[in-house]
């Protein structure tokens, strides 16, 4: 089954692979200037170049500029996009400032780590830019909402990286869902087993590697000594920087499991997790979680862990929408339905798996590249349904950290006071959450 590291990997190498420089660069030179895309790309790393690679399968998009506060990175990848077209790009930043104030660039990609989302998303509105935002939207309710408020006030055409929102096979169960031929449906089980994600041992802080400004990927974050495992791939399991595996695979997953019971803010969350898998590593999010959402007449459970890989139903990511007649599961791979055999009695037909195509992230640009021309802000995977589902994600983070069960009214918590001070960042000076 292939993991996010898989995927990451296959989609740069593959592009970068196919020979099409000359191709492309004469296509280019054949569109028409008002025709051409001009992008510029913030974090170079992972999917952030993942990311902009499936933007220059188009010959209409043209890399002007890269950013990273790693030059090694920084260089890496600029003979990546030389690969790709043939030419470097021609601007290469280690300040995202200074790329967002290049006019000739109108659309910007960010793929830097969570906490940089919502200063760089809403500097480039207000700077005319259309955005490419990797998920999760933002790590605080607040972010989210200045976030939203930035796109509907510049007219900004915004795509989140929830890529499986232009997965046909996707869109195919969640009709099926919404047919009603499953029956009442109870629950909704989400979880994600990623055996693949190690435990990540306890460092020594160490000086700032040569060619890094640290400073500036620090960014609002608490001022901390370079420590490695905060650095790169691993600042995914850090609060000061995002979520862990809730808000990193929970946003794909999690917004599949409302999108399909068209449903939005839950009534209340609970959490339970720890860090049952390895209590004495470096990680401070936890290694293993379930949280419980209320909603009128079923529940969502999201279930997570790393190191292991026996989720459920055979897979180690997915959801299973249980009905009373048949439970749908459906992951990257394809879905199915499960029929229920109560007494002898099979209650649905049984569907075989129905394959997905692995297209989704080149849809996804697609998409994002179509409405860009047409001036659509609603493109499949809106600033709205990147807010929505990254809000949703962080209330099972603050169940697990406070302990609580806590009652939502879609705003803030109703029953905790305490709670709420987890829906506003502390922003290190002299960077301040932006107020639009």
């Amino acid at each position: 089954m292939t993991t996010r590291r898989e995927f990451v990997k296959n989609t740069v190498i593959t592009s970068a692979a196919l020979g099409l420089a000359p191709a492309l660069s004469s296509a280019l030179a054949g569109c028409a200037p008002s025709d051409r895309i001009n992008v510029g790309l913030i974090g170079c790393n992972g999917m952030g170049f993942a990311d902009l690679t499936a933007f220059l399968e188009h010959p209409q998009v043209e890399c002007l500029g890269l950013c990273d506060i790693d030059e090694s990175v920084l260089n890496r990848r600029a003979a990546d996009v030389e690969k790709i077209r043939g030419k470097k790009p021609a601007n290469l930043y280690k300040d995202w400032r200074k790329l967002i104030e290049n006019k000739d660039i109108n659309l910007v990609i960010i793929g830097t780590p969570d906490h940089w989302h919502c200063l760089q998303m809403v500097a480039a509105c207000e700077a005319g830019k259309d955005v490419y935002c990797e998920k999760p939207i933002g790590r605080t309710i607040e972010e989210c909402n200045q976030m939203i408020s930035a796109a509907k006030k510049y007219k900004t055409v915004v795509q989140v990286g929830q890529w499986q929102r232009s997965d046909p096979h996707w869109l195919d169960a969640v009709n099926f869902i919404r047919s009603g031929k499953l029956g009442k449906i109870r629950l909704v089980r989400v979880f994600s087993y990623q055996g693949w994600c190690p435990s990540i041992p306890v460092l020594a802080d160490e000086p700032v590697p040569a060619g890094v400004d640290y400073d500036m990927w620090l960014g609002p974050a608490s001022n901390r000594p370079f420590n490695r495992n905060r650095f790169h791939f691993t600042f995914r399991w850090f609060w000061d920087y995002a979520g862990g595996l809730m808000t990193d695979w929970g946003v794909h997953l999690l917004d599949y499991a409302l999108f399909g019971m068209n449903v939005t803010a839950p009534k209340s969350v609970m959490a339970m997790g720890g860090k049952y898998g390895y209590p004495a590593d470096a990680c401070e999010t936890p290694d293993s979680l379930q949280a419980i959402y209320e909603f009128d007449g079923f529940n969502i459970l999201w279930d997570h862990a790393i190191g292991i890989n026996d989720g459920a139903y055979g897979r180690n990511h997915g959801l299973g929408f249980v009905g009373e007649n048949g439970t749908l599961v459906i992951d990257r791979e394809g879905w199915e339905v499960i029929p229920e055999v109560v007494d002898g009695t099979t209650r649905m037909e049984a569907l075989s798996l129905k394959k997905g195509t692995g297209q989704g992230l080149r849809n996804h640009v697609t998409n994002h590249l179509d409405c860009i021309k047409s001036r659509n802000q609603d493109t499949n995977a809106s600033i709205e349904i990147g807010a929505h589902i990254a809000k949703f994600s962080s209330l099972g983070n603050i169940a697990y950290r406070t302990g609580k069960k806590l009652v939502w009214d879609g705003t803030k918590f109703t029953n905790d006071q305490d709670a709420n001070k987890y829906l506003i960042p502390d922003y290190r000076g002299p960077w301040k959450l932006p107020q639009v």
